[in-house]
């Protein structure tokens, strides 16, 4: 390859990395709108937690200390994965869950836009050093798991879903409770 030819991809490259890293300084407070976004439309999406649903109350724990990491990079890729694993519990088997499918498909859209956003912005080096927090990842992979054997225990029910997505909705607050912490 030329010279000439070097100069121009360095040139694209160069307005590539100027253009999209405007975009990541603001995520924070992109991610913030999104979560509480995410928050409404799960509210929205059914009516009040049915009192039928409360004598199979689930309690699930969430694994707060992937959120506290001394290094905001490593929260913003254990964010992408919160995402990621809400993305898909909430993309299957939804056929006995009542809830308004105009608000279900903008949380699914809202999310997967969020996933895209984060996922151009986490830089390999910053991923690694998450992956190499493997007790992290595994005790958030396993946060989600139970969610996701819970539902298929119940077999989709409509309470099952109901308990889910309460307690996404409290993932989902700590999210935020986070992001905020980011922003100062």
């Amino acid at each position: 390859m030329n010279t000439f030819g070097l100069i121009q991809i360095g040139t694209i490259l160069l307005c590539t990395s100027i253009t999209s890293c405007p975009q990541c300084n603001h995520l924070p407070l992109q991610r913030r709108k999104v979560v509480k976004n995410s928050m409404q439309l799960l509210d929205k999406m059914g009516e009040k937690f049915p009192r039928q649903c409360l004598r199979e109350k689930m309690f699930f724990r969430f694994p707060k200390q992937v959120l506290k990491p001394r290094q905001k990079e490593t929260v913003k890729v254990a964010i992408e994965e919160i995402f990621q694993h809400i993305f898909y519990i909430f993309s299957k088997n939804l056929t006995l869950a009542a809830w308004d499918k105009t608000a279900l498909g903008q949380f699914q859209n809202g999310l997967y836009q969020q996933i895209e956003q984060l996922e151009s912005c986490v830089i390999k080096k910053q991923t690694r050093y998450f992956w190499n927090k493997e007790a992290n990842r595994l005790k958030l992979k396993k946060y989600f798991k139970e969610i996701d054997c819970f539902l298929k225990d119940k077999q989709y029910s409509l309470c099952s879903w109901e308990i889910s997505r309460a307690e996404v909705r409290r993932c989902l607050q700590l999210v935020d409770k986070v992001i905020r912490k980011l922003n100062n």
